[in-house]
């Protein structure tokens, strides 16, 4: 009868600290392959944090935040790489919108330029105990100087807003709320239903006026500007229809006005887009300073 012999406490230890040991070395060898794999990621983050500081030098901007957008994307855990990426980052938006500062004030000087070399064509017609914002009118078109008369006036607002504003005259009214024009070949433009008409009375005479916003004009406008040299019939649409033909000074008009409102509409936008600029600069430095104090706080 065979009998198991006794293992010694001896024994027992050293197969013990062998279970031990070989644990340990899986646990340290573990610990150095998970470090190794970081290094790694934050590696190859670091390159793209390179390629972005050196696109960032350069100017190119897009491709930077491409890089460390990319950076984010690829190597969620390269925590150091990402926080300098995002710092690099506000440094990139900052210096973009700094350019986009420089490139808008340049433009408006020259809308500006372009204002005044053509203002002195135009009359201002603005009542500066009630009006905030005057218009611009072809000096032909005076009220004053058109009494009795139907036909298509033109403005626009010192804000670059263009309108045009059919005025009817007559022994009735015709109660119109639109105009058609037509030029010889049979082309033509229509005004949809003015949302801002009016009629009134002097003596015996009716007057009526309907406004039309450019585009809410049913491009009749444009259309205007497009055939200025032509003969162009203008149709009062209403209960009953009106017909009369534009002067050669009225067409001069629309074509005036219609040239002075894309400057001055130009001039609005681009100082929206300055106020816009400027918010966002103030907000990233904002943001760099609140980070700089965070920093100053951990030290």
């Amino acid at each position: 009868m065979n009998t198991a012999r006794p293992i010694s406490i001896a024994n027992r230890l050293i197969v013990k600290c062998k279970w031990y040991d070989e644990k340990l070395i899986i646990f340290f060898c573990g610990t150095l392959a998970l470090t190794a794999c970081g290094n790694g990621i934050e590696k190859k983050a670091n390159e793209k944090l390179t390629i972005a500081r050196a696109a960032y030098e350069r100017g190119d901007y897009e491709e930077a935040k491409t890089q460390i957008d990319s950076i984010k994307i690829l190597y969620p855990k390269a925590f150091e790489a990402r926080k300098a990426g995002q710092e690099l980052m506000l440094d990139v938006e900052l210096k973009a919108q700094q350019e986009i500062l420089a490139f808008l004030d340049s433009a408006l000087q020259a809308k500006q330029a372009a204002f005044d070399a053509i203002k002195g064509k135009y009359t201002l017609e603005k009542d500066a105990e009630y009006q905030q914002v005057g218009n611009y009118i072809w000096p032909t078109q005076a009220i004053e100087k058109n009494l009795h008369r139907s036909f298509l006036r033109f403005q626009v607002s010192e804000q670059g807003i263009m309108s045009m504003t059919s005025i009817y005259c007559g022994a009735g009214n015709i109660h119109h709320v639109g105009v058609k024009v037509m030029t010889p070949d049979g082309s033509f433009a229509e005004t949809p239903t003015s949302k801002d008409s009016y009629e009134t009375s002097d003596m015996n005479e009716k007057i009526e006026k309907a406004d039309y916003k450019l585009g809410e004009d049913g491009n009749v406008i444009e259309f205007l500007n497009l055939n200025k040299d032509k003969n162009i019939r203008v149709e009062f649409i209403g209960d009953r229809r009106y017909t009369t033909t534009m002067s050669p000074t009225d067409r001069q008009a629309v074509a005036g006005v219609y040239e002075l409102s894309k400057i001055l509409s130009a001039m609005q936008q681009i100082k929206k887009e300055q106020e816009d600029a400027n918010l966002k600069i103030g907000f990233i430095n904002k943001k760099k300073e609140r980070k700089a104090m965070e920093e100053a706080a951990e030290e």
